[in-house]
């Protein structure tokens, strides 16, 4: 099947189900695998050149809801009557279930289902290894800074911080993105903060700029040196990439109950 994906968790998702190779084009976002880089880039996510997409010839398109704003990218898919599937990932378990969807329509059923059975055992090896931790440090994640986003309850995050043996700060409320403000994530005093913004290199991102922030020098991270610059590719896109990203955390909290701990095999084949 020649295929296109137009988010970068999607691209990343057919590499794990080893289908990268059957990519025709992909998003400007998507720089993972390697091989991503080589292959047509039709425009950023939410502005694909949807010309150049059916050019392609495309059996399948693969697009996420987890992008705000992907529906104007299905709407024309569906107008232009392209074969497309739409993933709306807010869970750990949802991109087990798209693995399984993803690999089912790419005709790997069988492949899918033992993939997402592996994703699976781990991330149960993960919690069995949060349920020995004697204190679940309070967790800041920092999506976007001005105007302050970070996840709620009905995220990711919040399930790879209990994995990993901590606790999102904003875990009460029920939402999958909260927008809040310095003052209120200040009044919480979380134990570690955790910078992730969106589309932002590690590089490019200043955890002294927090410094500025009315309050901030006195909460209990910053004046233990608490900030983490944290990989937004580890991080904020929902694919079983997220798996690094939670034995990398738990590393950083609990060393001495994830240490051992190594990624299954079929990460380390697409990595």
């Amino acid at each position: 099947m020649k295929l296109v994906s137009i988010c970068p968790s999607n691209t990343e998702l057919l590499a794990y189900l080893g289908l990268d190779g059957q990519l025709a084009g992909v998003d400007d976002f998507s720089d993972w695998p390697s091989s991503a880089a080589e292959l047509p880039k039709l425009g950023p996510d939410l502005s694909i050149d949807m010309d150049r997409l059916e050019a392609l010839g495309p059996d399948l398109v693969l697009a996420s809801l987890s992008v705000p704003g992907m529906e104007r990218n299905v709407e024309e898919l569906e107008k232009r009557g392209i074969p497309h599937l739409v993933t709306d990932p807010q869970s750990l378990e949802d991109i087990a279930d798209d693995l399984v969807t993803v690999g089912r329509a790419c005709g790997i059923e069988e492949r899918a289902l033992k993939t997402a059975r592996e994703y699976s055992d781990f991330i149960s090896e993960l919690e069995k290894r949060a349920e020995l931790a004697t204190d679940r440090p309070s967790l800041y994640w920092e999506w976007w800074p001005k105007p302050v986003f970070t996840p709620g309850s009905i995220n990711w995050l919040t399930e790879i911080s209990r994995i990993a043996g901590g606790r999102n700060i904003y875990e009460d409320v029920e939402l999958a993105s909260v927008q809040t403000d310095w003052e209120d994530v200040a009044s919480r005093d979380p134990g570690r903060i955790l910078l992730a913004w969106v589309g932002v290199r590690t590089e490019k991102i200043r955890p002294e700029l927090l410094l500025n922030r009315p309050g901030w020098p006195d909460l209990r991270a910053v004046r233990d040196g608490q900030v983490d610059v944290m990989e937004e590719w580890l991080y904020c896109r929902p694919s079983p990439r997220l798996l690094e990203g939670a034995l990398k955390l738990g590393n950083l909290l609990h060393p001495e109950l994830y240490g051992d701990l190594r990624l299954p095999g079929w990460v380390h084949a697409v990595n």
